[in-house]
């Protein structure tokens, strides 16, 4: 998953960022609101808002978010707080928080959480993810076709998964490549089509279709 974490807390905001990248995740890590304004445009799988920020309320941001016919109107949103009355989660829930994590939390219950609230986002009430013959387990990070395990290298990974959670809908190489490196990183221009020519031959050439001029489109 593309990530985005709006936190001021230095240490807390590389502590997750590095435990969700080495499990894969491309995570754009920002401390202000007016840099989550700017980097939220690019569009995420999922944003790790904190509540109280240098430059206003986290949840004042969220609200303006679902108020907003736009892309990112309906992007989980995890609100990472120290604020835990009940008034709080249910002020937070109520702006349009997809789940409510107060500090201090596991790193590893972070991670579930995520997971679990990007499949609601895609009505996939299940972890495994299935196209074909293909199948996507998130939590061990396992590929399989046809029941035999696939070996996948963690950007391999992360472009399947990414189109598996979109199956049969078009993906566009601009956001495979920032979902791969972020929004602000330079990219060679053929660097999304070597991974999938990989992926084409460890699963079929006929799993993963161009569409050209639009992007790619896993068959399922």
């Amino acid at each position: 998953m593309r990530l985005l974490l709006v936190e001021d807390d230095p240490a807390l905001g590389d502590a997750v960022r590095a435990f969700l990248q080495a499990h894969g995740e491309v995570v754009d890590w920002v401390l202000r609101l007016a840099e989550a304004r700017v980097a939220a445009l690019e569009g995420f799988d999922a944003i790790l808002l904190d509540w109280n920020l240098p430059d206003g309320s986290g949840v004042t941001w969220l609200r303006e978010l679902r108020a907003r016919s736009s892309v990112n109107e309906r992007t989980p949103v995890l609100l990472l707080t120290a604020r835990d009355t009940l008034n709080d989660r249910i002020e937070g829930l109520d702006a349009g928080a997809d789940d409510y994590l107060i500090k201090p939390f596991e790193l590893s219950e972070l991670a579930a959480r995520l997971r679990a609230v990007a499949r609601r986002a895609v009505g996939q009430p299940h972890s495994l993810l299935q196209a074909g013959p293909i199948a996507l387990d998130p939590v061990a990070r396992l590929v399989s076709l046809g029941g035999q395990a696939v070996e996948c290298t963690a950007r391999e990974y992360t472009l399947l998964e990414a189109l598996m959670r979109r199956a049969g809908h078009i993906v566009s190489r601009s956001d495979l490549e920032h979902l791969l490196y972020g929004y602000d990183a330079e990219v060679s221009s053929n660097a999304v089509e070597v991974h999938l020519s990989s992926l084409r031959r460890k699963l079929g050439h006929e799993c993963i279709e161009t569409v050209r001029r639009m992007g790619y489109r896993l068959k399922h």
